[in-house]
């Protein structure tokens, strides 16, 4: 999210806390219309309950060790020595097949951004890239390519593109002691607004979060989007990708107002992907959801 949006986040969460369940409820919000399915279709199969201060970022399923807990970031997981030295956002994660689990961060000003990846042993490491030109200073998500070694990231705001980078952690020419160089571009068809989080169903599709708040670009607002890559990245050529709408993510709670998409995982294990949508005002404590979807 942009940095002034993401600071009244935190202000909200924070007076929320401390205001606990004196809400101040409004009727049900009425659910806008979603669009027409595209030809992939996502069903909604269930939900539960984000915590606003650990789980209202982003979420990844971990696969090794074997039988790794699910993984969420939000205000609360960010470590005081982080936050100390102004990462002071964190978004939403991914993990590779390998057990590499990888954290994007952002901070109030200069000019780099910064991965966080633990390493299946638990030892974590911090690789830094220094922005590349014209690069926005945000850092919204991370999502690794199915063979482990090229990373995407996503920018706030309206975008007709999507970055590549070698794996941190993985991918061997990457060192915490040096720049994590951009590898490579992903050039989009269509223009994409907001985007808080994408995973890879498989080597050559992605799918995503959008916290699009106009729906002028799709015809609906908060979308879950696919997008068709003309090649698996593999960080020596920029490669192209065709976007779609599948659907509307779910907007409903008992607080009227704005709604946040946030963080998306698909877990290939179980063929389940799981969307953070975190609900307006005073709600946010209450019904924010992780809502599940299954294919077909």
């Amino acid at each position: 999210m942009p940095l002034h949006a993401r600071q009244r986040c935190h202000a909200a969460l924070a007076g929320l806390a401390a205001l606990g369940l004196a809400l101040t409820l409004a009727g049900p919000a009425a659910a806008a219309t979603p669009a027409a399915p595209a030809a992939d279709t996502w069903t909604e199969v269930g939900s539960d309950r984000a915590d606003p201060l650990t789980e209202s970022q982003g979420l990844a399923s971990v696969e090794v060790p074997a039988g790794s807990p699910n993984r969420y970031t939000g205000i609360g997981t960010i470590p005081l020595g982080l936050s100390s030295r102004g990462w002071n956002h964190v978004g939403d994660p991914d993990a590779s097949y390998d057990g590499h689990y990888v954290e994007p961060y952002q901070r109030d000003g200069g000019n780099t951004k910064m991965f966080r990846v633990q390493a299946p042993d638990g030892r974590w490491s911090e690789y830094v890239h220094t922005l590349s030109p014209g690069e926005a200073l945000n850092n919204s998500w991370s999502a690794v390519s199915p063979d482990g070694q090229w990373m995407l990231a996503g920018e706030w705001g309206t975008m007709n593109r999507l970055l590549v980078f070698p794996t941190p952690g993985v991918n061997p020419v990457t060192s915490p002691s040096a720049n994590l160089p951009q590898a490579a571009t992903v050039h989009l068809d269509h223009a994409v607004r907001d985007v808080q989080g994408c995973d890879f169903l498989d080597a050559t599709t992605l799918l995503c979060s959008s916290d699009d708040p106009a729906g002028t670009l799709f015809g609906v607002t908060k979308p879950l989007l696919r997008i068709d890559l003309s090649a698996a990245p593999n960080g020596t050529a920029d490669v192209a990708g065709h976007v779609t709408a599948v659907r509307q993510l779910p907007l409903r709670s008992a607080c009227s107002g704005d709604f946040e998409t946030e963080g998306i995982d698909y877990d290939r294990r179980t063929g389940t992907l799981r969307v953070i949508v975190v609900s307006p005002g005073f709600c946010v404590l209450t019904d924010s959801k992780t809502y599940r979807f299954t294919r077909g």
